[in-house]
């Protein structure tokens, strides 16, 4: 149907119904614009004081209405802008966590192997964390009394002291600090900027932000383990050792008021600079001390005419030692980083301290022994110790190394990395890869045991041949040391006389690939050369190295990791590191690691040492090895008793001769005598290297060290011998004229178990 027009009536009831929808839009736009209720709520607390104002002084006259009107309206103001910056900065104060506030790296203490003596300090800043109740009670009076009088009567900002400040700069000119102990401890944990005015009141606010999170002697005993003394020493305890040599407990009290007096110049002030300005500021804290009733004027007078023992000037330098070095090497390897940087660590070492203080002396004794041979062509130690030592290099005079290892255990008891850690902190011990020369032919032997050679063998000593060794550059030719060669020689006697022919001839039966795989099992490592020049030590290791390799002589055969670190405590007693605990393993068999250990006893008592007992008064059971290399540029000795390993090392930095046939039993063995004789007499008992293992009588071919056949006797080489039982061979004799034929087992036959 056609939509008929609206007629006016109708428009006129659409225009009334709209007005309505009109209104209401207009209502929501006044809605709209009217300010939100917190808004409103500000608007109204900020004018609210100004309409206050205005109302009180409605009816008052012209000439007092207006000037109270500006002054309260200036007041109002002055008082919004106060708490407006005061909570703009207890907003930033909110962002410093306090619980940094008893967070202080602290040096770790290292303990030798008894627990108790002090070897040393590591890690974190110069402070030790001590609680305020094992700190002398003078010290936190004379504390309040120099530097915060109302310490504990205010909470973290003495208005009375900011006021006074003020009226002596205004009126006399006179600058002073305002700053009480919270706000001293705020600035000095967290950083809060440079000497500025914000950095002031950011200070004033943590500073109120401390007071509310601890007491007030949790704050003393904070503010007294974090404070600066000066030479880098942080904390009351390394201040009252440092400057005093005493534990905090045991301070005096002119003590206590000489170490409060010189914290507001710590530098200035100290007593190894002047002992007078020090005794200064003891003089005025005393006197502030009677001033707040803290003492009396006769405890006064006492106190300051108190001479006080100061450390002496020869004990103020740090002292180094190569047994920390060694001890924090090991740390860093074992310690997570937050450890290490926060420290407060008790650690327990396997140092002994009385061995390590022997192993130095012994070291630099012989060593100056050495210096003083008539014709001695190098720089000596007395010569170097005379220069000034602002202007001496570092030290080019003899060196030596020498390491001590427990057998049983792997523990390391000393660790000596040259003659003084204070002229040289390079640590030989651990770091100098030097030639090791005839140090390593034991265990060329040892390999060649391993596969059936036995010590009563024959082996030729003769002059190398072109192309007889196997990898060997066709012209190389070693030469023994003595010049000399013989046809043959037993085994034993090629080891124990150290003879370089007949020990290549071992090494190439027994096989480079098998010498190098058994070096790495006793801790040489990719060290050894492919080469046969390996069979005479051709190449470097350490001191560490070699005493390590060396225990498994008296070990059987068993290796132990050397290892440092006992244990790790916190702060609280906590165990941060229980020791690795060892993994011993095999590295070679029992009988062949007892034939070697047998012959270095030989060595010893008829070899190349045979000296040790006749010049040295080592008479204990006990096995080693000398070690020379060419030219004399270095000087070894290895061994050891059934408890302790030990090797020496002699040289120079720069390799060089160091004198005439300065062979090693003339230069490393003596030192190598006086510390194994006094670790054998003390606390490490030399007992019995022979083995406990079963051992059978039975006769051998000298040639091949199989079983002796009639052939073998027919051509002279058959000999009785008594042998560990693992090292039986399998057969008989197969070079002489008689069949080779299996041995039977020796071994008792397998249980069987009962049905």
């Amino acid at each position: 149907m056609p939509q008929s027009k609206p007629t006016k009536s109708t428009q006129k009831t659409a225009t009334k119904r709209r007005q309505p929808r009109s209104k209401a839009k207009k209502q929501q736009q006044v809605k709209t614009t009217t300010p939100p209720p917190l808004l409103r709520a500000f608007l109204w607390v900020f004018f609210f004081p100004f309409l206050c104002i205005s109302t009180l002084t409605t009816r008052w006259p012209a000439w007092l209405k207006w000037p109270t009107r500006l002054g309260g309206f200036i007041a109002t103001l002055a008082i919004f802008a106060f708490l407006a910056v005061a909570t703009s900065y207890y907003l930033r104060a909110l962002s410093y966590d306090m619980d940094k506030i008893s967070e202080m790296p602290a040096r770790s203490i290292v303990y030798a192997k008894d627990g108790k003596t002090e070897l040393g300090k590591v890690h974190g800043d110069n402070r030790l964390v001590v609680p305020l109740e094992e700190i002398s009670t003078y010290f936190p009076q004379a504390l309040v009394a120099r530097e915060d009088a109302r310490f504990y009567s205010h909470y973290g900002v003495d208005m009375r002291g900011i006021a006074r400040i003020i009226y002596r700069a205004i009126l006399e000119g006179k600058r002073e600090g305002a700053s009480t102990l919270s706000m001293q401890l705020a600035r000095n944990t967290f950083p809060l900027g440079g000497k500025t005015i914000d950095r002031k009141l950011l200070e004033i606010a943590v500073a109120l932000r401390i007071e509310a999170a601890y007491k007030k002697d949790e704050i003393m005993e904070h503010y007294v383990n974090r404070i600066f003394w000066g030479h880098s020493i942080l904390g009351i305890q390394a201040a009252s050792v440092t400057y005093f040599e005493k534990p905090a407990s045991e301070l005096t009290l002119g003590e206590s008021a000489m170490l409060a007096g010189i914290i507001r110049g710590p530098n200035t002030f100290s007593p190894f600079r002047s002992i007078e300005k020090a005794k200064q500021e003891r003089d005025v804290t005393l006197g502030r001390m009677v001033h707040y009733g803290f003492i009396t004027q006769a405890q006064k007078d006492i106190a300051s005419n108190e001479n006080p023992h100061i450390r002496p000037l020869h004990r103020r330098s740090s002292s180094h030692s190569y047994a920390m070095d060694a001890v924090r090497k090991e740390l860093n390897r074992i310690l997570e980083d937050h450890n290490i940087q926060y420290g407060g660590l008790q650690i327990f070492t396997t140092i002994d301290s009385h061995l390590q203080t022997k192993a130095e002396e012994s070291l630099d004794r012989h060593l100056r022994s050495i210096e003083r041979t008539p014709g001695y062509a190098h720089p000596t130690r007395t010569s170097y110790s005379a220069k000034d030592p602002e202007t001496r290099e570092d030290p080019n005079y003899l060196q030596g190394a020498v390491v001590c290892i427990e057998n049983r255990t792997g523990a390391v008891l000393s660790v000596v990395g040259g003659r003084n850690a204070n002229e040289s902190r390079f640590n030989r011990a651990l770091h100098a890869q030097r030639q090791i020369g005839s140090i390593f032919k034991p265990f060329v032997y040892l390999s060649a045991f391993d596969q059936g050679m036995q010590p009563g063998q024959w082996i030729s000593d003769a002059r190398i041949r072109p192309g007889e060794i196997t990898g060997a550059p066709k012209n190389w030719s070693p030469n023994n040391s003595t010049g000399s060669y013989k046809r043959t020689v037993m085994v034993r006697d090629a080891l124990s006389q150290s003879r370089n022919t007949s020990s290549v001839r071992v090494g190439n039966q027994a096989g480079l690939t098998n010498v190098r795989q058994l070096a790495s099992k006793v801790g040489f490592k990719d060290k050894v050369p492919a080469s046969p020049s390996a069979y005479l030590g051709s190449f470097g290791a350490s001191p560490w190295d070699i005493a390590a390799a060396y225990t498994i002589f008296p070990n059987g055969g068993i290796k132990y990791r050397p290892y440092l670190i006992e244990r790790i405590l916190d702060r609280e007693g906590n165990t941060v590191y229980p020791g690795a605990g060892q993994l011993p393993y095999v590295a070679a068999s029992p009988g062949a690691t007892w034939n070697v250990s047998n012959t270095l006893n030989e060595v010893v008592e008829s070899g190349t040492a045979k000296t040790l007992s006749s010049q040295h008064g080592f008479s204990f059971d006990a096995g080693g090895k000398t070690g020379t290399t060419n030219d004399y540029h270095d000087a070894w000795f290895a061994g050891y008793t059934s408890s302790v390993t030990c090797a020496v090392w002699v040289g120079l930095d720069t390799p060089k001769k160091i004198i005439e046939r300065g062979y090693g039993s003339r230069l490393a063995m003596p030192i190598w005598a006086s510390v194994m004789k006094y670790a054998s007499e003390k606390h490490y008992p030399a007992k019995s290297l022979r083995p406990k293992f079963p051992f059978q009588s039975t006769e051998l071919c000298r040639i091949t060290s199989q079983h002796a056949t009639a052939g073998c006797r027919a051509a002279g080489c058959a000999y009785k011998a008594s042998i560990p039982t693992d090292e039986n061979p399998p057969y008989s004799c197969d070079l002489h004229p008689v069949k080779a034929q299996p041995i039977p087992s020796t071994s008792p036959p397998k249980a069987i178990p009962v049905q």
